[in-house]
């Protein structure tokens, strides 16, 4: 049997493992004002359960990097999503803020593994030119979790409480691996369904130095070395807090702010990810639009740039002009806009820099060093938002000029790294 197209399946598969990332780690904060009322917890509370998912997310990514390198991303993803969703059903046995942050923590190791995973996937079944299309595709479920989530979440919350809604989101994750056991049998060059002609555009549209699978993979130590990786770092680094901070604050922005409860929440809360999702698929056709007649290079810093602007200028309209829930959600639907129009394409970097079996590493590690930030965001809110979140606005604001800055500075030219590294 062959099936055309089997790449966009696999994609598609890692885009819905993504949706179920997403819902499940938004469950928290959706749910929040009951869940703090049943187990008496404060901001306080969730500030410090959040960053225990932070920080084990950071050590995840990590680990997930290496253990993707090693295994594979079709056990990597088994593995990743089955944790995951076990995580996410303990959740049900929670007293308090231990037992809910030991529960969080687990889930934030297993989670992590979804992107490396899948920047890794992404190599292996796409060429060059379609990389950032399914890195957008991808981060769309990200967004599209997103969405589905507040409503879903708070509807079921609305029929069984927030205990049994975390068993049944968890055991959505366990279904999913069914389908990605049977479509995701081998690589693209040894999967009986691909066709002859697919197969030929993806390994035909790799890098020269890509073609031969028998490269051998880089230590940390190596990694580090490149100026190149270090961009990469640095850029994760300053733009992750953006993202996060809506995904972690927002529900509590809105039910301080606007005295919301859960339903509000779920009712409002789900608008701003459209823009996330568009802005997913949006950087990644605009990239491959611009390949057509510009380089690698200048094509990925460009997007990257827009992205950027577009963070800034609404982040400065929700300081001016966000008085109301409306107006919020909307301008908050511009900035993640700009956030994904950028991010699918820096996530996209350590592909286009390394070889196959270092791609995950570089990724986890980028993506790790972009939790710490985010660890020092979290941490800061419950203290600089007392009065008003304007000071966690501008902070936002400042950061995704850092971003695009540090890729220009590390990486003079987005492009293989040739060179020879001793051990």
């Amino acid at each position: 049997m062959k099936l055309k197209g089997l790449r966009w399946w696999i994609i598609g598969l890692v885009c819905l493992a993504t949706i179920i990332n997403y819902i499940d780690r938004s469950a928290l904060g959706i749910m929040w004002p009951a869940m703090s009322a049943d187990l008496g917890l404060t901001e306080q509370d969730y500030s410090w359960v959040i960053n225990i998912f932070t920080i084990t997310y950071a050590a995840g990514k990590f680990i997930s990097g290496k253990v993707y390198d090693k295994v594979g991303t079709k056990i990597g993803f088994i593995l990743s999503i089955f944790f995951w969703s076990l995580a996410s059903i303990l959740h049900f046995f929670a007293k308090g803020a231990a037992s809910l942050g030991v529960f969080r923590g687990l889930l934030g190791v297993a989670e992590a593994g979804n992107w490396p995973g899948a920047v890794k996937n992404n190599a292996e079944w796409f060429p060059i030119k379609e990389r950032a299309v399914a890195q957008g595709i991808f981060n769309a479920g990200a967004a599209i979790g997103s969405i589905v989530a507040a409503p879903t979440i708070a509807e079921l919350f609305g029929f069984y409480g927030w205990k049994v809604t975390f068993i049944i989101i968890g055991v959505i994750g366990f279904i999913w691996i069914i389908p990605w056991v049977i479509i995701n049998k081998k690589q693209p060059e040894q999967h009986p369904w691909i066709t002859d002609e697919e197969k030929q555009h993806i390994i035909s549209g790799r890098h020269e130095s890509r073609q031969d699978s028998e490269g051998e993979s880089l230590s940390v130590k190596q990694i580090l070395s490149i100026k190149e990786s270090w961009g990469v770092i640095a850029a994760r680094f300053f733009i992750e807090p953006i993202w996060w901070l809506f995904v972690f604050w927002m529900p509590i922005y809105l039910f301080k702010k606007f005295g919301f409860d859960v339903k509000e929440i779920g009712y409002y809360a789900w608008f701003p990810y459209v823009g996330a999702a568009l802005g997913s698929i949006a950087g990644g056709w605009y990239v491959k639009r611009l390949m057509n007649k510009n380089d690698l290079d200048t094509s990925r810093k460009r997007v990257i740039l827009i992205g950027c602007v577009i963070i800034v200028v609404a982040i400065l309209g929700a300081i001016f002009f966000a008085d109301t829930p409306e107006k919020f959600v909307s301008l908050v639907f511009v900035v993640l806009f700009g956030f994904q129009f950028s991010i699918s394409n820096i996530q996209t970097i350590p592909s286009d820099l390394l070889n196959g079996k270092s791609v995950g590493t570089l990724a986890g590690l980028g993506g790790s060093i972009g939790a710490v930030s985010v660890i020092i965001m979290n941490w800061l809110i419950p203290i600089i938002t007392v009065d008003s979140y304007t000071p966690a606005f501008i902070i936002l604001a400042v950061l995704a000029p850092l971003s695009i800055l540090s890729i220009l500075y590390f990486i003079k030219e987005i492009k293989p790294i040739e060179k020879k590294l001793s051990k």
